[in-house]
């Protein structure tokens, strides 16, 4: 059993803080000593995630700049002890909560809370708000540099948001715009459809879609360390996500095994999407892995909703003032990719710890050069050119969502 504050075996991340509190952050433990890690890679990933950037995110003005209290060197070299990432707290207006005193807020965690503890509501939701983000954003930043030598690399986009589909998946494009929509004929779309919505005191949900590309095969075990648990642990844990797809995931209930079975052979970990997602029995495959997340609409809206005080009392919610994001997604993607990082980060920790016999690995280094030195097959490790610039090359194996996967496959292709 865990304290719900800490994620991961090997490589372990505790967040700390509340949404008014004096500060929020995360220790990290478990990364090696002599990994770079730059403070303004750090930064960067923190201003990413941060309120205020844009029309369609919370007004809350804070600058998010983050202080290492310990774990590194003056060349900002990890020590190999823990890592302690700290960002104050520069904006909270706990008073824009006054008028919810005693009050439940629908959609919120108020009331389990509440049952659980025994505590009225705290302003701006204590733990259970967004701010506690700040901390895996930090955490996310410090795998992202302990992968990257390993040529491991992450990005997320908008898929969906309200009844707007990105038609393509172009990621250097989400990159340019603030609700990181893929897509730059649905662009406007869902620029459209966030301004109306929050226009009118409501809130929107969508889809995110989480690509990991240079994975290398063998990481995750098939039992309770499955890769694929793993990492829908870590999405789930994020607030405002209800579900998690792996790969074709829901739209592979409509087919046969026939059609749902990806052929293995030359290409099959060439970074191409495929209805496994990237896994098979909770073991890396070597190919993309890509997942979607259902993300809900905002819950905090300016709009009357029935509640019950502390008291048991009926009451109605007036449409709360505040600050707050009328959609998710944009601001879920950079979490989401930091929740992705830790996972991998700690399933390569783990399988380093793992002892194979060489014959064994031998035999699995024969099968990985069948599986990619055919004619136009793709060496795995060319696959790399995605780091850093995880865009077009993506984007065209994987812009069509799971749906479409499995609409593919039973017209007959064999190909993703």
């Amino acid at each position: 059993m865990t304290n719900g504050s800490t994620s991961g075996a090997l490589f372990r991340v505790t967040t700390f803080g509340e949404s008014h509190g004096e500060a929020v952050g995360a220790v990290v433990d478990g990364l090696p000593a002599g990994v770079h890690v730059p403070l303004e890679r750090v930064q960067t990933q923190l201003d990413r995630r941060s309120p205020g950037r844009s029309r369609f995110s919370s007004r809350r003005r804070e600058p998010d700049r983050v202080l290492a209290l310990s774990g590194l060197d003056e060349g900002e070299m990890s020590l190999g002890s823990p890592i302690v990432l700290m960002v104050r707290n520069r904006d909270a207006r706990s008073r824009d909560y006054d008028a919810l005193a005693g009050l439940f807020r629908p959609g919120h965690a108020d009331l389990t809370m509440f049952l659980k503890h025994g505590f009225p509501p705290l302003a701006g939701g204590g733990r259970a708000s967004g701010r506690e983000t700040v901390g895996r954003v930090a955490a996310g930043a410090v795998a992202g540099c302990f992968l990257e030598p390993l040529g491991i690399a992450v990005r997320s986009c908008t898929l969906r948001a309200g009844d707007v589909d990105a038609g393509t998946v172009d990621l250097d494009f989400a990159a340019t715009n603030p609700l990181a929509c893929p897509d730059p004929r649905a662009l406007e779309d869902m620029e459209r459809a966030v301004d109306e919505c929050g226009s009118a005191g409501d809130s929107l949900g969508g889809v995110v879609g989480v690509y990991i590309e240079g994975v290398p095969p063998g990481l995750g075990s098939p039992v309770f360390a499955k890769l694929d648990a793993m990492l829908a642990c870590a999405m789930m844990s994020i607030g405002g996500v209800k579900g998690v797809e792996i790969g074709g995931g829901f739209s592979l209930t409509r087919l046969r095994g026939s059609a749902a079975n990806d052929p293995i052979g030359p290409g099959f970990c060439d970074g191409r999407a495929t209805a496994c997602g990237g896994i098979l029995g909770g073991i890396s495959t070597g190919g993309l892995i890509s997942l979607r997340l259902a993300v809900k609409p905002t819950p905090t809206i300016g709009l009357e909703q029935a509640t019950i005080t502390t008291q048991g009392v009926p009451a109605t919610l007036a449409g709360v003032r505040g600050r707050h994001d009328p959609f998710l997604c944009h601001r879920i993607g950079p979490v989401s990719e930091s929740m992705a990082l830790m996972v991998m980060a700690d399933a390569v920790l783990q399988r380093r710890s793992e002892v194979c016999p060489a014959d064994a690995l031998s035999g699995s280094g024969r099968v990985q050069a069948a599986l990619r030195a055919a004619p136009g097959g793709v060496d795995h490790g060319s696959e790399r050119r995605y780091t850093g610039a995880l865009g077009k090359s993506v984007g065209r194996e994987c812009r069509r969502d799971s749906s479409a996967v499995g609409h593919e496959r039973s017209r007959g292709r064999s190909g993703t």
